[in-house]
């Protein structure tokens, strides 16, 4: 494949973008707010919740909080995809650019729900939202919620109420995009950056008389 540094960029952002969007749509006009669809008992299940700030449900200052992460999400994927072609150009490891391209896909794929979805769908309350309903949307541009609904509390010990539970946080698919990415940059550091000491053994020793 001649250009693949460009093809499987496109096709893993727009792959991941289509999909969490796919997915957040049907949620959104299938399920109602906090409601549950158990998948493997109570260890994996869907649970639609929509955040107002961060990944993983994490919130940040109300409206002007939401108004600044909003135009943050759009100034960092600016500058991915700037990083994103410089790295295409210079020919870099297909592998980081495969990373690379998942964080972008993922931060997209929120930022589309914080930009549009306000827009888009009505309030999810005791309701299933409607698509472009009659009335309008439930806020402005760059106010939307994020749709997350992946639930996985796998390891769990004790009984109700008492119960305690390892990793509450509820996703979708843009942040296991970028969390799965990051992770895989970690783990492969040492090879994706070789180290100094290496590319100095590589320079010619100076020549003496």
């Amino acid at each position: 494949m001649k250009n693949k540094r460009v093809i499987i960029p496109i096709v893993i952002i727009l792959g991941v973008i289509i999909l969490d969007q796919i997915l957040k749509i049907w949620v959104k006009t299938h399920m109602m707010l906090g409601e549950e669809i158990h998948i493997f008992g109570d260890r994996v299940m869907l649970k639609f919740v929509e955040n107002p700030g961060m990944a993983f449900g994490m919130e940040f200052g109300g409206n002007w909080g939401k108004l600044a992460l909003s135009i943050f999400r759009i100034l960092a994927v600016g500058g991915l995809i700037w990083y994103l072609v410089t790295l295409i150009k210079k020919k870099s490891n297909l592998f980081i650019i495969s990373c690379i391209s998942l964080i972008i896909a993922g931060a997209a794929g929120n930022l589309i729900d914080c930009a549009f979805y306000g827009l888009m769908f009505n309030e999810s309350y005791g309701q299933l939202a409607q698509l472009f309903p009659d009335g309008g949307g439930y806020a402005g541009f760059l106010a939307g919620n994020v749709v997350d609904m992946f639930y996985c509390p796998v390891i769990r010990w004790g009984t109700p109420p008492d119960e305690s539970i390892f990793f509450r946080p509820i996703f979708n698919l843009a942040d296991s995009a970028i969390t799965i990415s990051v992770f895989l940059m970690i783990i492969f550091y040492k090879k994706l950056i070789p180290a100094k000491d290496e590319k100095a053994g590589n320079t010619p020793e100076a020549k003496t008389e």
